[in-house]
């Protein structure tokens, strides 16, 4: 079993990757950890420096992730990509054929008021319906089964 994780050292993805090796464990699948670095927008020096700095934490985040995994007695490796999230994310699982596909669902640390609460749920939506979201276009283009893990509250409790 393949199960491909997008992992970029965030909280979330952290979690997910704690989710998936509780989950899944029993199955001893493969786990391959997917980074996207987005490109810079010109191509200036200073963006180039700023666009090295990122895809080597990246790059460092995905290796302390496969690390992580190892040490539970999974098989991990490393796919690192630029460009695109979602676009890459996607030509990902088609090169990669995996059995799953699991990506964290994005949030902010989350606060416990009513108010904050309701406002992040409109500004969630604002963001869907403006940009998309990494979640809702790979449900959509996805030929492999995808696990999307909640990060909240509830996903941190045991």
């Amino acid at each position: 079993m393949k199960i491909m994780l997008a992992y970029d050292g965030s909280r979330n993805a952290r979690l997910a990757l704690d989710q998936t090796m509780q989950m899944f464990k029993q199955n001893a699948p493969t786990l391959v950890l997917v980074g996207v670095a987005e490109n810079p927008r010109d191509s200036s020096g200073a963006n180039e420096e700023l666009f090295q700095e990122e895809y080597e934490e990246l790059k460092g985040h995905l290796k302390a992730g496969v690390e992580a995994a190892v040490e539970q007695g999974f098989d991990a490796e490393i796919l690192i990509a630029e460009g695109d999230a979602r676009k890459l994310l996607l030509q990902a699982t088609h090169k990669e054929r995996p059995d799953l596909l699991v990506i964290a669902r994005h949030s902010h640390e989350p606060d416990p008021s009513f108010i904050a609460k309701s406002l992040n749920a409109i500004f969630d939506e604002f963001d869907y319906m403006t940009f998309g979201s990494v979640s809702s276009f790979l449900a959509r283009r996805a030929e492999c089964p995808l696990l999307i893990l909640p990060t909240g509250e509830s996903a941190s409790q045991e």
